[in-house]
């Protein structure tokens, strides 16, 4: 029995690496800068009864973070350290280091934390990158806006979960009653657990075409492609995905996988998982961005759903540094699919519809009654999503998009 160091929640309240850990029999102790974040959330709450300890660090100053941990070790010591959300990646590389445990090494985590170094990253590697540019400063912005030319894509360097992206499609975005580059900076954007935006923004071509997602383990440099996932979103303005099918790595996607690995190379990425987005498009592949770390917004639960496993699990053994066993050649097509409001207003009863499809493989509701809805213009605003998996994509999608359509959603 292992005993792991689980550092934050993703959303805070996604607690599927510690159900993982309990299912394993694996022991954990849990590090937050906010345990009352965790602990006033009944399901999260009761989870955490199962932790060896607590630790709370408020202000995650690392000089305290690290000595709490170091006598926490002396106390049990840790077999591995896990940490799924952006924000602490970097403190987490730091932790794994003073313990002497594998995780991605801290050069990488601190490049990795910022979008903008690494695409001049991949560039330097003879990677082809869209034209893109940084703006610490509104006037900085409208520069990299004029010298790129539209569309253009701006985001965060440090974000992350798709917030706060704005595109500007032609001159009429830019009409001075409704540009948005005049009061972007600062941002004063909260990631929440004390984590505040760093203000520089990556300015780059806006990219159109089919997105999807690979999602990889890497241990000890050598990498798996675990599979692909195509996303659909919803109609811009949103920049909130819509769903999504999820298909397993059974040696289809010789091309991706050789892309992947060279990014993943180019970081010098060399443990962990990896959720990379990548643009599909006329002319091949095009990066959209790197995301150090097991892949967000339910997509997990999808990949164990299609693999017939807990990809949890198998993160668990990549960090104990166990072989991660070979992927079943019985796994399915998995397929997603979010429920949303049409308008602004207050959540009163999610209906769902009864049914005996056995394709239908997982629910869940994340909003709760009372919560304020609106239509998604970003990943936070989903109420909730249907998971299918069938042997064929057709099958997996009408399965969810059935579902999704004989869902009731009220409002007041």
């Amino acid at each position: 029995m292992a005993h792991l160091l689980i550092i934050e929640l993703p959303g805070g309240n996604d607690t599927d690496i510690i159900q993982a850990a309990i299912d394993r029999d694996d022991s954990f102790t849990f590090l937050t800068a906010d345990l009352t974040l965790y602990q006033q959330q009944p399901a999260v709450n009761a989870l955490l009864q199962h932790a060896y300890a607590c630790i709370s660090v408020p202000s995650f100053d690392m000089q305290t973070v690290v000595s709490q941990v170091l006598e926490a070790h002396n106390n049990k010591p840790f077999d591995a350290v896990l940490c799924l959300l952006d924000i602490r990646l970097i403190e987490t590389a730091t932790l794994a280091q003073a313990l002497g445990l594998r995780y991605l090494n801290l050069k990488s985590a601190q490049l990795l934390r910022d979008k903008f170094s690494v695409r001049q990253r991949l560039q330097e590697r003879g990677i082809a990158q869209p034209l893109f540019a940084l703006a610490t400063s509104n006037d900085e912005l409208k520069q990299a806006v004029d010298h790129i030319g539209l569309p253009v894509l701006i985001k965060p360097s440090d974000g992350y979960g798709s917030q706060n992206i704005v595109v500007i499609e032609d001159e009429n975005d830019l009409a001075p009653w409704m540009s948005p580059l005049e009061d972007m900076l600062p941002s004063r954007a909260d990631y929440g657990l004390g984590v505040k935006a760093n203000d520089r923004l990556l300015v780059e071509q806006y990219m159109q075409g089919v997105v999807i997602g690979c999602d990889t383990l890497t241990q000890d440099g050598q990498h798996t492609l675990v599979g692909v996932n195509e996303k659909i979103f919803f109609e811009p303005p949103s920049f909130a995905i819509r769903g999504g099918c999820f298909m397993p790595n059974k040696g289809a996607f010789k091309a991706i996988e050789a892309y992947v690995f060279a990014l993943l190379d180019a970081v010098e990425f060399d443990c962990g998982a990896t959720h990379i987005e990548l643009m599909l498009h006329a002319d091949g592949l095009s990066l959209i961005e790197i995301n150090p770390r097991l892949v967000g917004a339910k997509i997990p639960r999808l990949i164990s759903l299609a693999c017939k496993r807990s990809i949890h699990s198998d993160l668990i053994d990549l960090h104990l540094g166990r072989p991660v066993t070979p992927f079943s050649e019985f796994s399915e097509v998995a397929v997603t699919r979010w429920l949303v409001a049409s308008q602004t207003a207050t959540l009163t009863q999610v209906e769902l519809p009864a049914t005996n499809d056995r394709r239908i493989a997982c629910v869940e509701i994340l909003k709760r009654i009372g919560d304020t809805v609106r239509l998604p213009m970003e990943n936070a605003d989903r109420i909730g999503y249907v998971m299918s998996c069938a042997p064929s994509k057709q099958d997996a999608e009408a399965a969810a998009e059935d579902f999704i359509a004989n869902t009731l959603i009220h409002v007041s």
